[in-house]
């Protein structure tokens, strides 16, 4: 009996339609994550898989290749999972030599993927990486029971399996194409509407939160500055942040741009609050070690504060780093930073007023409990926000378009999480 995956037996077969099953599955996630983490329709809906730094899918969904023109990488998987899927309910000699040569480039392709997140990306989204493991097995399983190339070898690997497969990879091609260009128009779509109806949403949503008090201290450590006071600027944002947080990189990039656009109109104090138990204890683990001396480095000369501040955000991976950290001290002349107890108890008072509010979750003991957390004219954000909905709070703040909601919230809970501005 000729060797088959697909066509001897049924439980190769079975094996076959869990690893498609599985890729599909996998790959519809990750294309619902990257939508919703880009596009959410509403500002109290978090995002998932933020269990840490490193297991985060949240960078991989704001990623330079999470999608081309709007098609987001996940689609290609559900395409390649469905056509495994096929091959399993409706075997046949060709689409086995089909999805045989295509779990090749697959799997190169999620192994590069792989090093790409883990080491550029420095994080692994567990959606990702189930898409990962279910292509390999994929793979291993076509190489090992697929029917063989005839003749053998590298001649049969190009007669049979890639010039034999040409005119059902142009079908599929073609179909392809034509699902691509839908999620094209989608992505576009998507886009529009964030500057229109659904940000006109978030505005409402935000009115509809209940007023918070400012901090009883509020950090001397501004990165916008428009007034000597801060409770005088039209737009006040107090920010708790930690420099080795990668959400709280996404916001630096979106704070930049309002700041330039909004110059001379918005205060921003920057409230140290480092996701690291050696001088936070509300944290119950080092999420993030190394940022507490981040911390006092930049709090130690006010002077050089925001230019330590932009050059950490600047140099996220280099940050996490404890040789670049010396480097950065010495560069500074804060070297002294981390054995200086007026710094340190100056940090420690901008964090323990994060204790001041009512807690947000049943998990946590405090209101101020997780990075970046924003109070922006009163009201908590916690987590961060697509620049269009930023940006239209802010607008309606300044057009004093402010009026009270019924069905008033204590926090507003968004989770866009990246190490990577997405443009």
């Amino acid at each position: 009996m000729k060797k088959s995956l697909t066509m001897n037996g049924y439980w190769l077969r079975f094996w076959s339609l869990v690893t498609g099953l599985g890729m599909t599955i996998a790959s519809y996630l990750t294309i619902d994550h990257f939508f919703k983490a880009n596009f959410p329709e509403t500002i109290f809906t978090g995002s998932f898989c933020d269990i840490s730094s490193f297991f985060n899918c949240n960078s991989s969904a704001y990623s330079s290749i999470a999608h081309f023109q709007g098609v987001p990488l996940g689609y290609w998987g559900l395409v390649l999972g469905l056509l495994v899927m096929l091959g399993a309910f409706l075997p046949s000699p060709r689409l086995e030599k089909v999805n045989k040569l295509l779990s090749l480039p697959n799997a190169l392709g999620v192994l590069v993927l792989f090093f790409y997140s883990v080491f550029y990306l420095k994080s692994l989204c567990l959606l990702c990486s189930g898409y990962y493991l279910f292509s390999l097995i994929n793979f291993y399983l076509f190489w090992k029971f697929g029917l063989p190339s005839e003749p053998r070898g590298l001649l049969g690997f190009f007669l049979d399996l890639i010039f034999g497969s040409i005119k059902p990879l142009i079908v599929i091609g073609a179909m392809t194409i034509m699902g691509a260009w839908g999620f094209h128009l989608f992505y576009q779509a998507k886009t529009d509407a964030q500057s229109g109806g659904v940000a006109m949403k978030v505005v409402k949503e935000f009115y509809s939160l209940q007023p918070v008090k400012e901090p009883s201290f509020i950090s001397p450590y501004w990165t916008a500055k428009a007034t000597a006071e801060f409770d005088q600027a039209p737009i006040r944002i107090i920010e708790y942040a930690d420099f080795l947080c990668p959400d709280c990189l996404f916001l630096f990039h979106q704070l930049e741009r309002i700041k330039k656009e909004y110059e001379g109109k918005i205060n921003i104090a920057f409230q140290f609050f480092p996701l690291e138990a050696k001088c936070n204890d509300v944290v119950d683990k080092d999420k993030h070690p190394g940022a507490c001396d981040l911390a006092c480095m930049a709090a130690y000369s006010p002077d050089k504060f925001l230019p330590i501040h932009d050059e950490l955000f600047r140099n996220f991976e280099k940050a996490k780093d404890p040789v670049w950290r010396q480097q950065l001290a010495r560069r500074y002349g804060v070297e002294k930073a981390l054995t200086d107890e007026k710094t340190r108890e100056l940090v420690k008072k901008i964090i323990e007023t994060g204790k001041e509010y009512e807690k947000t979750s049943d998990r946590f003991p405090y209101g101020i409990r997780s990075t970046p957390t924003m109070i922006i004219n009163n009201r908590m954000i916690i987590g961060t926000l697509p620049y269009a909905h930023l940006k239209a709070i802010i607008d309606s703040l300044l057009s004093e378009a402010e009026r009270p909601v019924s069905g008033e919230s204590r926090f507003l809970e968004n989770w866009v999480d990246t190490s990577k501005l997405k443009k």
